[in-house]
This record gives structure tokens, C-alpha cells and sequence, in this order.
């Protein structure tokens, strides 16, 4: 009788937000400034008001996410938790959600140490809730669509049709892809998200 060993190990994922923020600019005279004012022969001081409007695009994720474990040469498929977008800019401008990973590693990284992240795949599911009014396509509505963060993959996708604030939420899955010659450890990475 023979008995394998099985090595198993954790993988921990913490999350990394750069939330990219767009912001609109409204520079402008007064009407009633710009039709009566007439050139100096000189320069003059610059004495006008300049208002500057935040219409932000905000993206927010969960700080970390623990993944479980699994074999060597197995997988392993998590949630992440929930991911959600809020676009409380003027007009109807449209959003990208934007996913990318680094390696997973642990110990030093050496390779034997090191989850490519081509072994780890996304799939942002469907949505799971939303406010306001506006579309919004998930970039993978099911695990058969998941695809590796070798390259930046495109989460989810968004166009606000109203004035009113619209936000969209998901709850995205990684499936990590285990190398059979993976050392046993705890390995981490980062996953970020970003829109724009």
C-alpha cells in the first residue's frame, strides 16, 4: 500500500486600490465680463474666481481576500467580494473597469515559488445590484468566459443615462491554476482594479 503526500497551501490576495477619479473643470468668465471687458495696453492682474466642480467616478473593493487552499498541480476558485462602481459625474459619459495581477509569490519568488498570473484567471460574474439609471455589461458573465491577468483584462463596462447618481456592483472570482512544481507556502499577490 502506498500513500501520497499532498502538499497544500494558502493563498492570500490583498487588494490594492488605485481608484482612478475623473474630474470635470468648468473654467469660465461671466457672461457679462466677457462681452464688456476690453484688453489693457498692459498686463493686469489676474483677480477673477475660478470654480472647480469634483464629479467623481469612484470604484471601491474589498481590502483583502483570502482564496483557501489547494493542492499542488490543483486549483482553487474564490470570491473576491464585491466590487462596486459609483458614477455620480454630470452628463452620460460611459466607464471601464479595468482588472490586473501580479505574480503570486511567496518565500524569495523564485520560480518554483511563483504562481504566474497567467495561472489566474477572472470572471466577474453578473451584477449583483445597482441604483439609478444606466446600462452596464459584465467583461465575463460566467465561469466558462474567466480569462488569465497575463494582460489587463476589462471587468465590467458602464454608461450612465440619467442625471442621478448610478452605481453597479459585482462579485468577481478568481480561479488560481496551482503549477505542479509549486513549493508549498502562503502565496500573495495583488489584484487591482481601476476605472476610468
Amino acid at each position: 500500500m502506498s500513500k501520497a503526500n499532498v502538499s497544500a497551501f494558502m493563498v492570500r490576495t490583498p487588494l490594492v486600490l488605485p481608484s482612478l477619479v475623473g474630474l470635470l473643470l468648468a473654467v469660465a468668465a461671466p457672461a457679462s465680463a466677457a462681452a464688456s471687458a476690453s484688453l489693457p495696453s498692459s498686463p493686469a492682474p489676474w483677480n477673477d474666481t475660478v470654480t472647480l466642480r469634483a464629479d467623481p467616478l469612484e470604484i471601491t473593493v474589498p481590502g483583502t481576500a483570502s482564496l483557501g487552499s489547494g493542492p499542488v498541480g490543483g486549483s482553487i476558485s474564490a470570491s473576491m467580494g464585491t466590487v462596486t462602481v459609483t458614477d455620480t459625474r454630470g452628463g452620460n459619459p460611459p466607464w471601464t473597469v479595468t482588472v490586473t495581477a501580479t505574480n503570486f509569490t511567496t518565500g524569495a519568488g523564485t520560480p518554483s515559488e511563483t504562481i504566474s498570473n497567467g495561472d489566474i484567471a477572472y470572471w466577474s460574474g453578473p451584477v449583483t445590484a445597482s441604483s439609478g439609471t444606466g446600462t452596464h455589461t459584465p467583461g465575463q458573465l460566467t465561469a466558462a468566459q474567466r480569462v488569465p491577468l497575463s494582460s489587463p483584462v476589462t471587468a465590467f463596462s458602464g454608461h450612465k443615462t440619467g442625471e442621478d447618481t448610478f452605481s453597479t456592483s459585482w462579485d468577481p472570482t478568481l480561479v488560481v491554476t496551482i503549477p505542479s512544481t509549486a513549493a508549498t507556502g502562503v502565496y500573495t499577490g495583488i489584484v487591482t482594479h481601476s476605472v476610468s
